[in-house]
């Protein structure tokens, strides 16, 4: 008798689980949502959160307010991000530089990269294109080589602050070029821009320069990615000028805190599908030289998990650290 009044209430309870999941689908959001951008305004993490805000406020039918927290490269605004209720209206962009990188790259980031996040949707990829002042005299990656190996220490590459994918970039250029140069990082992606188009900087290895390729401001001279990109097909990958393992790119996701209920992420994931399929989405992240990676909450969780065992290697390759 008791086994069966306890099976009773399981079914009860998990009846009222359903009707309240359900009833949170169709409520939510009932009130602005804080999207917290751990980077600077301005460069290619910041643009991307904003088309994704945009497209959020479109399919949400409420207000999506960008919040740029920016600092110790990512770090502080995750972790304010995880202290946040888990309950929708507090999201996350989150990067290949804070939820892959920096957990190998500091000993302690005030999170933990799997267990204090909820995976919401995949969003797309950028990969690190080299690029170099429109007049520099530098005409491929080769040319950087030969002169960094003639004056070790002396050329400089430009990041938008440590432990971001341009820092990356640049130090797996480095491990496998065999070369000694500078690492010069910024307060965000723009002012390092700013100083390559200028030639204060020899050269960067960035993912947010497309606009600045396409204005003719600077020189894109090798793409580190499989295969040529879309947006600059007469630009060789490094593979294809002779340098092998240079492959890097910068990814983006939508997270929610750790614990948030099931409906709200199957809300927050169909908003984003349905604004991809609109192409209103797509058409913004394109434009700044993303590849789109649409995926579900289960796929996005299981990318997360591999990128986090891939930048092990890679951080360990490249012997950066950052404290």
């Amino acid at each position: 008798m008791i086994r069966k009044e306890f099976l009773k209430l399981c079914a009860v309870g998990f009846a009222l689980a359903a009707v309240g999941h359900a009833a949170i689908a169709q409520t939510y959001p009932q009130k602005p949502i804080r999207l917290i951008v751990p980077w600077p305004a301005g460069g290619a993490t910041d643009a991307v959160g904003r088309a994704l805000a945009e497209a959020l406020r479109v399919q949400l039918g409420q207000s999506v307010i960008v919040d740029n927290v920016a600092g110790a490269g990512g770090n502080i605004g995750t972790q304010q991000f995880i202290r946040q209720p888990a309950d929708g209206y507090t999201l996350l962009l989150a990067t290949s530089s804070t939820n892959s990188a920096n957990p190998y790259l500091y000993k302690k980031t005030g999170f933990d990269p799997v267990k204090d996040f909820t995976p919401v949707a995949s969003l797309a990829v950028i990969p690190s294109v080299m690029i170099v002042a429109a007049g520099s005299p530098y005409k491929a990656p080769a040319d950087i080589i030969k002169a960094a190996k003639a004056t070790p220490g002396k050329l400089s590459y430009g990041s938008g602050g440590v432990g971001n994918s341009a820092h990356l970039a640049g130090e797996l250029f480095k491990s496998v070029a065999g070369i000694d140069v500078i690492h010069v990082p910024y307060k965000g992606s723009s002012p390092a821009l700013t100083d390559v188009m200028a030639g204060q900087l020899d050269y960067m290895l960035d993912t947010g320069a497309y606009g600045q390729i396409k204005g003719g401001k600077i020189r894109a001279i090798a793409v580190a990615s499989n295969r040529r990109h879309p947006m600059l097909p007469s630009v060789p990958t490094f593979e294809e000028l002779g340098i092998k393992g240079m492959a890097m790119n910068a990814w983006y996701g939508l997270a929610a805190p750790a614990n948030t209920p099931p409906a709200v992420v199957e809300r927050l994931n169909a908003a984003v599908q349905a604004s991809f399929k609109a192409g209103d989405l797509g058409k913004r992240l394109a434009d700044i030289g993303a590849e789109v990676r649409p995926g579900d909450a289960a796929s996005f969780s299981s990318f997360w998990k591999s990128e986090l065992d891939r930048y092990a290697g890679l951080v360990k390759l490249t012997g950066a650290t950052l404290d």
